[in-house]
Formats: C-alpha cells, structure tokens, sequence
C-alpha cells in the first residue's frame, strides 16, 4: 500500500496549494506571481516562482485562462471548410498577417472552420477572445451572435459598415481598371472565372459581396466598349480558389464552342491553374490567349509567363485587421475602423494583344 500510495503521490499534478505550503506564501500571492506579478514584490515572485521550478509545476492554460477571463487566443473564421481554405496562397498570406500581430501580442491564432458546416455553430462555441472574418456582411446572424457573447469582431473583404470594422481595397474600381487593361489590349472574346459563393454569402444578400463588386467593376469597363456580363462573346464560370480547380477551368474553357482570347479571374491561383494547363497542352501565353488574376500572391512572379494581376496585399489585410481587433480587446480607441488599402494593377506578361489569327485548335 505504501508503495501504491507513493506512486499516486509521484504522479499527482503539483498544484498551487503545494507551492503556497513548500514557500510559505498564500495561494493568493501565488496566484499573483503567475498571472499578475505587479501586485507583489519582485523577491517574494521569484521564491515563488524557484519553488515552482523546483517541484515541476506548470500552471493549468485552462484554470488560468478562466482566472484571467481571457483565452489568449483570436479566432480567424474561415468561410470554407479548411480543405480549401488552406490551398489558397491569398488566404496563407491574410493568415500570416493575422498570425505576425498574434505573437507580438503573446496570442495565438486559432482556426475555426465551419463546424458542422455550420458557421453559426462554429462561432457559438469558438473559445477566443475576438474573430477576424473573410467576407462577412453586418446583417448576418453569427454578427449577432458575436455581440450576444460579446466578442469583438473585425471582417476582412466584407461589407464596410459603420456597425462593423472591415479592412477592404476598393474591389470594384480594382476589378475596373484590370478589366480596362484587358480591353485595350482588343480582347473581347472572353471567359470571367468568379469566385465561388462561401459560408459567408450562401443564401444572404450578396449585393455588396467581393464577386459581386468585382462583376460590377468588369461591367463598367466593358459598358464603354458596347459589352457587358451578357453579351455572347462574354463567358462566365466558377472556379474555387485552388490550383486543380484552376487546371479543370482552363480544361472547360479549351471545350468552348470558341475559343476566348482572354481569360479574366478573379483569383491569382485560379489564373496559374489555367496557365499550367494551358502550356501542357500546347498552348501559347498570351500567344494564342491572354490570362490575368487578382490578388498578386508570391506564386504570380515564379510562374511563365508572369502573371498580370491586382496586388491587393494580403498580409497588410491580415496585419492591420489584428492590429485593429486588438485595440478592441484591449479598449483602446477605435474611431476609425473602416480601414480602405490601396491597390495597383501589375502588368506582366501573361496578357498580350489579340491574336491576328485564332485557330480552334492550339
């Protein structure tokens, strides 16, 4: 028995009762040197905390979290399930963003996925102490929700909102002044790759959603030269945000009746797809087809040829919506939380003149 008892005694967690009898000082001054040490003195924490050392203690996240009434954790909610999310270079980039201003401030990042497909659920039982967003418009249930726990939030590419911090480029104009670029190089045989719908717009008003500015922008520029969204010579797809779904794009648009002579997207990855699978099959870019993308992630530089686009700066995105959810947290002043970042058009060499001759087949 006694050796039984030595075992459980060997292998019991050290608790702060232990610390406060082995030094001598209160649970309450224990509990001080590890989540406030500014109310006690500096001796009395460090023979605290050598006791600590000494026994193996390591303080329970969860007790402590619950002590402090903070998870040390921000939630970014992704608006697809994480299979896709996590094969979209734009998306690693707002990631790495959220992830720089996380560890300045001793956090860490949690990834929330839709749970259960639900994102609902998912932000009702999301253990952190604020949400970043992609996409999300101020009358959506789960805004509710995060008010009801009281959970300061911050969207990224959603609605900008006096009601709701956002962090934004101009889609419409951005998606304007590529199409622009498109057109004056005589492109007007065309395929446009949108975005696909996410946990954010499916079955919500997407009047003010990213595909939907950006369809706005392409529709202005392509009204001043007697074009639109319908016109015949004007095809639209989806495609999801991956490199595979780009290749099958490219792979639907070579099946065309007509052949386009320039393939709009809306997503850099997408456009690299299509690239891929275009040069595979014989052919020449922007030869025999003109691509562009959106977004300007690292990827569109490697690629051949490089790849026409938008630079919108992920990262920035990501950083300064952190930035902006922390001094939330912290209750600092946040008057202006609607936050507009610059664009540019990148021209590179994937997008070229029409070709003089088009022939169905490369």
């Amino acid at each position: 028995m006694a050796t039984a008892r030595s075992k459980d005694a060997k292998d019991k967690r050290p608790t702060i009762n232990d610390i406060a009898r082995l030094s001598g000082y209160s649970k309450t001054a224990v509990s001080f040197a590890f989540n406030d040490p500014t109310r006690i003195g500096q001796k009395t924490r460090e023979q605290i905390l050598a006791v600590a050392a000494q026994i193996g203690y390591i303080p329970d996240p969860m007790a402590r979290n619950f002590s402090l009434r903070r998870h040390r954790s921000i939630g970014f909610l992704l608006p697809q399930i994480i299979h896709y999310t996590l094969r979209n270079p734009y998306m690693m980039q707002v990631i790495q963003g959220i992830g720089s201003v996380c560890q300045k401030y001793g956090y860490t990042l949690t990834l929330i996925p839709p749970l259960n497909e639900s994102i609902t659920e998912a932000v009702r039982n999301a253990a952190v102490d604020g949400l970043i967003t992609i996409g999300m418009k101020v009358e959506m249930e789960i805004v509710d929700i995060m008010r009801q726990r009281k959970l300061p939030f911050v969207t990224i590419d959603g609605t900008p909102s006096q009601m709701m911090p956002s962090v934004n480029i101009d889609d419409e104009a951005a998606a304007y002044s590529i199409m622009r670029q498109v057109l004056a190089e005589g492109h007007r045989d065309m395929v446009i790759v949108s975005l696909p719908d996410d946990a954010f717009t499916t079955g919500a008003s997407d009047d003010t959603s990213v595909p939907t500015l950006r369809k706005r922008g392409y529709e202005r520029a392509l009204g001043e030269v007697g074009l639109s969204l319908e016109s015949p010579s004007v095809e639209t797809m989806v495609s999801e945000c991956t490199l595979e779904d780009g290749k099958h794009t490219a792979h639907l648009i070579t099946k065309l009746k007509t052949r386009p002579t320039a393939i709009v997207t809306m997503s850099d990855i997408v456009a690299i797809g299509c690239i891929l699978y275009l040069d595979e099959h014989g052919y020449s870019i922007p030869g025999d087809i003109s691509i562009v993308g959106f977004d300007n992630i690292q990827e569109s530089v490697l690629v051949t040829p490089r790849l026409t686009t938008v630079d919108q700066p992920a990262a920035d995105k990501g950083y300064m919506a952190a930035e902006v959810l922390f001094r939330m947290i912290n209750g600092e002043d946040c008057e202006d939380t609607r936050l507009i970042i610059p664009y540019r058009t990148i021209i590179r060499n994937s997008l070229g003149p029409v070709p003089e001759r088009l022939d169905e087949t490369p």
